[in-house]
This record gives C-alpha cells, structure tokens and sequence, in this order.
C-alpha cells in the first residue's frame, strides 16, 4: 500500500526558508521519479519540482533559482529547501510522482507572511 507522509511545513516570515520532507512507502523509492506539488486556496494544484531516480531536477518557474528538490534513497525521503519564500508560495505542499499515484498524502501546510 503506497503512503506518502509530508512534514515540516509551517509559518515564515517573506524571504524566510522552510525544509519539507515526505517519507515514501508502498513504492520502490530508488527506481520512482518523484515531485512536489502544492495547491493554493482556490486554485489547482500545480506542479513545483521533480526529480528523476538518477538525480536530475526541474523546477517550476516560479520557484527556480529559490527551491531545491532533492532525495535520500537510503531513506525513501524525497525534500524540498524553500528559501527566500514569498507570500505567494502559500500553499499545502504534497509530494507524489510526476505522473501521480492516485493515492496522495495530507500534504503539510506552507504560510508565508509579509
């Protein structure tokens, strides 16, 4: 059974930075792409960044050059460092593959204030 575990959103200040992690299960973690998503009131959720299994990366442009996609195999740990967060990244963060699964996680909030 897959299981998607996002954690470490939380409240920061414009051009603060938070850290998300999502433990993946239920998956073989070091074959999977992976990718964070994240869905703002009212809006669709969209797609920020992936990575492959080989480590490469691609970013949403609205995020490039702030947000860094990264994974620890050894971990089934899938993160994403935010810097320099702005009011517009506020947002519930999921985390899923690129072509989703259809089961997603609780996501964890993101809130950046002015």
């Amino acid at each position: 059974q897959v299981q998607l575990v996002e954690s470490g959103g939380g409240l920061v200040q414009a051009g603060g930075s938070l850290r998300l992690s999502c433990a993946a299960s239920g998956i073989i973690f070091r074959i999977s792409p992976m990718a964070w998503y994240r869905q703002a009131p009212g809006k669709q959720r969209e797609l920020v960044a992936v990575i492959t299994s080989g480590g490469t990366t691609n970013y949403a442009e609205s995020v490039k050059g702030r947000f860094t996609i990264s994974r620890d195999n050894a971990k089934n740990t899938v993160y994403l460092q935010m810097n320099s967060l702005k009011p517009e990244d506020t947002a519930v963060y999921y985390c899923n593959q690129p072509i989703p699964l259809s089961t997603w996680g609780q996501g964890t909030q993101v809130t950046v204030s002015l």
